[in-house]
């Protein structure tokens, strides 16, 4: 039995795609860490199943996209229906049209659909491979306090009984629009509660030479309260979607009838004799809150524990994946003494209003009569301002998060922009040169005394020279030949410049004001 650590530098609460991503992240920057989930395994029920693009890339980097798009739906079932029933002969099929303008990539991976239960397996999979990481299913998240020493926590073992305690640099709650972290920081969630509620039902049906010429990843029914089928495999296992009142329906009721659930699968996929094994159900409801904050001191929240976005659009998890990602490398960077404090706080600056912006779009796709479109490449098109972001005076606001509009210059604060590679390293994209420290790509070589100078003062940054011809260069970074992006280990860029700055120590000054490391102590070597 593997003994309980007394002291870790970032505990973890909750072991879902956001918790386990974080962990990936934190023991790829090298973070001692325990994560904790109160559940005995990963989740059962499939719940969400859209890896949107930018999400896709994250996992690209932490090299698990290979084996998420194993266990999803193959590309081609990546369509969307619309029918009374799923034999409807008038239905509708659309599918994510491609932009067929020439060197209109905007990814490198485009977005996919695998369900829950087979993403947070593979997610686990990995993470239980990588140290420094120390996973625990199966506890509980009791209580904690925190004071300028740390976050004390009192853990339970549900198997056995027994209770931990357990000292933390950092507190970081991946638990879920319930969340005992958030509840415990005293931080306040804000906005509508109860706006739809829903019985889930995942079942085993022989649909597959139903849906054949159908096949698509989600069945929205026209009908009226139907609700709509979602695909785990397209072929024998199924969640059907069933929308409630809960002023008229008693929600254990309509969970416990088995013949009820049968008969509510058959009616809605207009198969009358429709063959049904019904697995489990669960009940949830549809809000659209968002947390007052994202930190308390050592105490930090993120994914459904600091929003809960509305299904529309698909965008509640890969949310979450995008606060573990912006989270991670402040983290690391703020633990190993190479950042100062206020670092920390600029996760809340970059991350929520965001978040704000996915919730207002994902209501206005709930309210849309006549269907919405799924913006698989929504999230690339967010921009930060913190100060982890330098940009020139008279800057202009962020534009919102849109699809539509084309950000393919690099700008401070939006994500590096995906260009295929020449060379040796054709095929790759410029995402794939990214961390996992700091990234200066330039094709002059006289950034490289610059990036030696900030080495040497312990603020490692890597000079990447592309392989590309001047002009992509210059459609890429809208600069001349002597200019340079700098990328932050996320792959959101942090500055920009048209030349090496006259001093040697020009490229170091811009990273401590990043990391806001001013006043900070040079960190140990």
């Amino acid at each position: 039995m593997r003994s309980w650590p007394r002291r870790t530098s970032v505990l973890v609460v909750g072991g879902g795609p956001v918790g386990l991503t974080l962990s990936l992240l934190l023991s790829g920057y090298g973070v001692r860490h325990l994560l904790v989930e109160a559940h005995p395994g990963t989740s059962r029920h499939p719940k969400a199943r859209g890896v949107s693009a930018r999400s896709a890339e994250i996992l690209r980097r932490l090299g698990l996209e290979a084996d998420l798009r194993r266990a999803g739906l193959p590309p081609s079932h990546v369509h969307f229906y619309r029918g009374r029933d799923l034999v409807d002969p008038d239905f509708v099929r659309t599918g994510v049209a491609a932009d067929p303008r020439p060197g209109a990539e905007r990814t490198p991976s485009p977005g996919l659909i695998c369900s829950q239960d087979a993403l947070e397996a593979v997610l686990l999979r990995h993470a239980r491979d990588r140290e420094p990481a120390d996973i625990r299913f199966h506890t509980r998240l009791l209580s904690f306090t925190q004071d300028e020493d740390g976050v004390r926590a009192e853990l339970e073992d549900r198997g056995t009984g027994e209770r931990h305690t357990v000292h933390a640099d950092r507190l970081i709650g991946c638990d879920g629009a319930a969340s005992t972290v958030r509840t415990g920081a005293g931080i306040a969630m804000e906005g509508p509660t109860g706006l739809g509620h829903f019985l889930s039902i995942r079942f085993e049906a022989p649909l597959g030479e139903v849906v054949a010429d159908r096949a698509s990843a989600s069945y929205f029914l026209t009908a009226p309260g139907r609700g709509g089928f979602l695909a785990v495999d397209n072929d024998r296992h199924w969640v059907y979607q069933h929308p409630y009142d809960p002023a008229h329906d008693d929600p254990d009721a309509l969970t416990t009838d088995h013949r009820a659930l049968v008969r509510l699968v058959r009616d809605a996929a207009g198969l009358p004799a429709l063959d049904v094994t019904v697995r489990d159900t669960m009940t949830w409801r549809m809000d659209a809150r968002l947390a007052a904050g994202y930190r308390r001191s050592r105490v930090l929240i993120a994914g459904d524990a600091a929003h809960t976005v509305p299904p529309t659009g698909g965008h509640g998890m890969n949310t979450g994946i995008g606060d573990a990602d912006n989270l991670a490398w402040k983290l690391a960077a703020v633990l190993d003494g190479r950042a100062g404090e206020r670092l920390l706080d600029t996760y809340e600056d970059e991350r929520r209003p965001l978040a704000r912006q996915v919730i207002d779009l994902s209501l206005a796709n709930s309210r849309a009569r006549a269907g919405y479109r799924i913006d698989d490449e929504l999230l690339l098109t967010a921009v930060y301002r913190s100060t982890a972001v330098l940009t020139e005076p008279g800057t202009p606001v962020p534009p919102p998060l849109d699809p539509a509009c084309e950000h393919r210059a690099a700008v401070p604060g939006g994500r590096l922009p995906h260009l295929r590679l020449d060379g040796p390293l054709g095929g790759a994209s410029t995402l794939d040169l990214v961390g996992p420290g700091f990234t200066l790509l330039a094709p002059d070589p006289a950034w490289h005394r610059q990036t030696a100078t900030a080495t040497e003062a312990g603020l490692p940054v890597t000079a990447r020279a592309l392989p590309v011809d001047g002009p992509r260069w210059t459609h890429l970074s809208g600069l001349p030949a002597t200019g340079a992006l700098l990328a932050r280990p996320d792959g959101h860029l942090a500055w920009r410049a048209a030349k090496p700055p006259a001093e040697d120590t020009g490229l170091l000054g811009v990273l401590r004001r990043l990391l806001s490391a001013e006043h900070t102590e040079p960190p140990r070597r």
